[in-house]
């Protein structure tokens, strides 16, 4: 992510000021058309730190400290003939406004696919993503960076395959759905391989899987690693835990629907984690009314159906210890 870089030397400052804002001719000429290359592998954006007016500009100003920014958005990417610095460098656009450039490691890659991909079309070449940041961070406002989504193919590379990650082997179920992955048409986890490590790139690649992503087993993991990425953001930008909250909502107005795939593929449903988790994070909030709605919601989803009876009984606990608080 290029939010946080090391200072650039006194030949970068002097390059980036002179051109910051010159654009190619053809850009002047109004909003030039552009072919939108869709992807979900995310594509790192880097400099995004000299071009904080412009990305603040284009997400509507400046918000409340506070507030955390998640605005979508198609760029453009252009290949610098004239860079002196980098032969390969690829500056990216938004809205006629340069907002940062690929990293030259993804520049290197990148360039002769795109190159490829203009002479195809005719036309500049866009890329869905994301212009994210703001909030409160231990050493004051956050700033904004910008992410991208790419299908390598589309540029001439082979798709990078990363193994699930090391939570994959656990309780839920996971580790048995990509086991059968191939074998069962029903759903496709291949999503899972683009994901990123990286929780602030995978939180909107999640979202713009579930805004289009129709089987039910596949939203289900999706809405579990939303959840996990987002309450590992607690501490990293202020709006994480509501939009964990919120994610754990739509993911329970959904569950009907997940219980009847897992019980049509397992005959029986795996541990669904958001319960517990929502339970301890409304206990926390001395909220013991939530949190034996929650545990109760859970009680009623799991039925006598349960993979593992311990998940039962640790509900059924809770639930037990937040009627004695309300009742005192």
């Amino acid at each position: 992510m290029g939010l946080f870089r090391k200072a650039p030397t006194g030949a970068e400052r002097q390059f980036r000021a002179r051109f910051s804002d010159e654009r190619p001719a053809w850009m002047h000429e109004g909003s030039p058309k552009a072919t939108l290359v869709e992807g979900h592998q995310s594509l790192e954006v880097v400099g995004e730190s000299f071009h904080q007016k412009n990305l603040w500009w284009l997400v509507g100003g400046q918000r409340r400290p506070e507030d955390y920014v998640h605005t979508p958005v198609s760029a453009m990417l252009l290949a610098e003939d004239d860079n002196p610095y980098d032969p390969d460098a690829v500056s990216v656009w938004i809205d006629r406004l340069r907002v940062g450039h690929l990293s030259r490691a993804d520049a290197q890659r990148c360039r002769p696919g795109l190159l490829a991909l203009q002479a195809k079309h005719g036309t500049p070449i866009a890329l869905e993503g994301a212009i994210i940041g703001g909030g409160i961070r231990d050493d004051g406002p956050g700033k904004l960076g910008v992410f991208l989504y790419y299908d390598p193919e589309e540029f001439g590379l082979s798709r990078s395959r990363v193994p699930p990650p090391p939570g994959a082997r656990m309780r839920t179920a996971l580790s048995d759905a990509l086991a059968t992955d191939e074998a069962d048409d029903s759903y496709d986890l291949s999503w899972m391989r683009d994901m990123p490590a990286n929780d602030a790139r995978a939180i909107p690649m999640l979202r713009k899987l579930l805004a289009t992503e129709a089987d039910v087993l596949d939203r289900h993991f999706m809405y579990a690693q939303l959840e996990s990425a987002l309450h590992r953001c607690r501490d990293a930008f202020a709006s994480a835990l509501d939009e964990y909250d919120e994610a754990c909502q739509y993911h329970d107005a959904e569950m009907e629907g997940i219980k009847a795939a897992c019980l049509a593929k397992w005959g029986k449903v795996p541990l669904l984690e958001l319960y517990r988790q929502m339970a301890i994070r409304q206990q926390k909030l001395h909220a013991y009314g939530r949190a034996l709605w929650w545990a109760e919601r859970g009680l009623e989803i799991y039925g006598e159906n349960a993979a593992r009876p311990e998940d039962v009984e640790d509900l059924r606990q809770r639930a037990a210890n937040y009627r004695a608080k309300l009742a005192r």
